[in-house]
Order: structure tokens, then sequence, then C-alpha cells
């Protein structure tokens, strides 16, 4: 999971109109919404590397609420994008990949917080 949230925080940090546009097919045309889409991805990068930072760190309780928050993440990005493809049209050549990943990781976040009681 940190390496694909690094990688995404990169992406977005260097060139946001291009998961965009993978994602939504839509352009990032506007100075404001570019700052927004950085600011996206230095939030990614920023998990990436809590996430990567907590890897060995077996049952804490710090593990735990790093897994909760991944879990609380990963289902509020595939809703969003959900609604994105379904009520707003907006799909590009990654939409439904990246909502099935992010489904699949929340159901894993959510069973590793039920196997770490």
């Amino acid at each position: 999971m940190a390496a694909l949230e690094v990688a995404t925080g990169l992406a977005l940090l260097g060139s946001p109109s291009l998961p965009v546009s993978l994602l939504l097919a839509v352009s990032l045309d506007t100075p404001g919404v570019l700052v927004v889409g950085r600011v996206a991805g230095a939030a990614l990068l920023s998990l990436g590397f809590a996430c990567w930072l907590a890897r060995d760190d077996g049952q804490s309780r710090a593990t735990r609420g790093l897994i909760a928050a991944m879990s609380l993440y990963n289902v509020a990005v595939a809703a969003l994008l959900t609604h994105a493809g379904l009520g707003s049209g907006l799909a590009g050549v990654g939409l439904w990949p990246v909502v099935v990943g992010h489904a699949a990781l929340a159901v894993w976040c959510i069973a590793c917080l039920r196997t770490r009681r």
C-alpha cells in the first residue's frame, strides 16, 4: 500500500494533470486546481510514508490507528470515484481499476484490523 500511495503522490506532485486525466478523463487547466492536485499528492505521499514506516510495527496502537485511517481513506476514495463515474459521468481508462483497487485495499485493511484484536 505504501508504494502505491507514494507513487501516486509523486505523480500528482509532479504533474497532476496526467493522473487526473487517466482517472477521470478531464484536464486540470487552472492554476488553483493544479495546486489542489499537488496538495492531494503531498497528502498521498505522507500517507505512503507513514505506511512504510509502520510496516514492521506489529500490533501497536499507532499501527491500528494507521490501518483504521487507511480503511477510511480507501472506502472514501472508492465511494467518491464511483460517484464520479456513475453520477457525474467522469470516467478515464483508469477509473474502474482504481475503484476496485481501493475497495480491495479497504477490505484488506478491515481484515487486518479484525485479525489484530
